[in-house]
């Protein structure tokens, strides 16, 4: 159960309600921490990872004793301090070499995790290559049937796009478009129930290639200009390990959508309205039916012209 804390003064309450769930998310913060012994590769790799989150990330200076699968309380710590809605934890052990765990936070609590092996990894310095600017939010490309198959990489797809998802914009603009974050996965050679239920040996998962790449428009004659990609890094070579699901209760309050304002039911986003539709422009159109009409009942403006010969002539009386 997520437990409730309530506002002993007016300024404690505000403050609660700036930590709230929000009807339009902001961006998450990410925090970013080292284990004991976390080895060049993972450092780097997350020092690059960092390099794409900014400004919306943080980094911790000092080694820390942290396990994320056997106890989260110095993460729901550290969110509640610092406001932040992910982890990335960077360890690396004999058993397990070369790791980074991402966590997703819900309300100060662990919503769920999964941990990735860093099999191969370029960094940034090693294209000379342009670079994006920081702050932009990045497009994410995933290639592959797995991304909405398998539950393992349907969780990882998910938490991937809230580490690296800004803030809600309503237009976009060519020019802010300056790279993407592409994630493609090989196509699985295991067949049977295992590859569904998301149960196999984690070694028998493909790997995940991350990729990122600057955007360039040029022009092509056209309205619409010719895309050009050049690979800027980081690149990365990950494999899935372990993972936690999302407890259902807590899924269930955190996927919970809310209710609709009655300005939004009339513009259409609510219940469907009959004969009425929003257009692709946002604007609201209806249609009204009317009966049939007798037009040669329908008075009009008395002209010399529009009068029917056959018609008898009226005399005129005087009295």
């Amino acid at each position: 159960m997520l437990r409730a804390i309530k506002p002993r003064n007016a300024r404690s309450k505000r403050a609660l309600e700036a930590r709230e769930p929000k009807e339009i998310e902001e961006a998450r913060t990410a925090i970013f921490v080292r284990g004991t012994h976390a080895g060049l590769v993972v450092q780097s790799a997350m020092k690059d990872l960092m390099a794409l989150k900014k400004p919306h990330a943080i980094a911790f200076s000092r080694k820390n004793a942290i396990r994320p699968f056997e106890d989260v309380s110095s993460l729901e710590f550290w969110a509640q301090k610092n406001d932040a809605g992910m982890f990335v934890v960077g360890q690396s052990t004999k058993k397990r070499p070369d790791g980074m765990v991402l966590v997703r936070m819900f309300d100060g609590r662990v919503l769920d995790m999964c941990e990735l092996g860093v099999a191969q990894f370029v960094g940034m310095t090693a294209f000379q290559t342009p670079k994006s600017t920081p702050g932009h939010k990045p497009m994410m490309h995933f290639a592959s049937e797995l991304f909405d198959t398998h539950p393992r990489y349907v969780q990882l797809k998910s938490v991937l796009m809230s580490l690296f998802n800004g803030e809600v914009v309503e237009s976009v603009c060519l020019a802010g478009l300056e790279h993407v974050i592409s994630v493609t996965v090989a196509p699985s050679t295991t067949t049977g129930n295992h590859v569904m239920d998301g149960h196999e040996d984690p070694k028998q998962l493909p790997v995940v290639h991350v990729r990122t790449y600057t955007v360039s428009l040029a022009p092509s004659g056209t309205r619409v200009p010719r895309v050009t990609l050049t690979e800027m890094g980081p690149s990365l070579d990950l494999t899935l390990r372990r993972w936690q699901e999302a407890d259902q209760e807590v899924w269930k309050v955190a996927m919970r959508r809310p209710k609709l304002k009655k300005q939004d039911v009339e513009k259409g986003l609510g219940k469907r309205k009959k004969n009425m539709a929003v257009d692709e422009m946002g604007d609201l159109r209806g249609r009204v039916h009317v009966g049939t009409q007798d037009l040669d009942k329908l008075q009009t403006r008395k002209m010399k012209g529009l009068k029917n010969e056959e018609e008898p002539l009226r005399k005129k009386t005087r009295r």
